[in-house]
């Protein structure tokens, strides 16, 4: 199924208001059993499209570090982190 192939898929809505997604729309979406999916209402149509998870939308947004970090130098980056953000909130009292 691609998104020029438009084919209509039915299913019925269970008495607690459920839906089963079919099968060709799960694999074409790449949800999984488990996976949030978000529903979208615009001008009278509902969009259906994979919910993206706090964590994916995050991932990879901060660059890798040039080179591996020991815990002692990353220990020593958040207490200098934390000395120029208290130094900051004192310039503004």
């Amino acid at each position: 199924m691609n998104e020029r192939n438009t084919r209509e898929r039915t299913s019925s809505v269970s008495p607690k208001g459920q839906v089963t997604i079919p099968a060709e729309i799960r694999r074409f979406l790449g949800v999984r059993p488990r996976d949030r999916v978000a529903f979208e209402v615009t001008d009278g149509q509902v969009l259906i499209r994979p919910a993206r998870r706090s964590l994916d939308s995050v991932y990879r947004s901060v660059p890798a570090l040039e080179r591996p970090v020991s815990d002692k130098e990353m220990t020593q980056l958040v207490h200098e982190e934390h000395a120029l953000e208290v130094a900051e909130e004192g310039k503004g009292s």
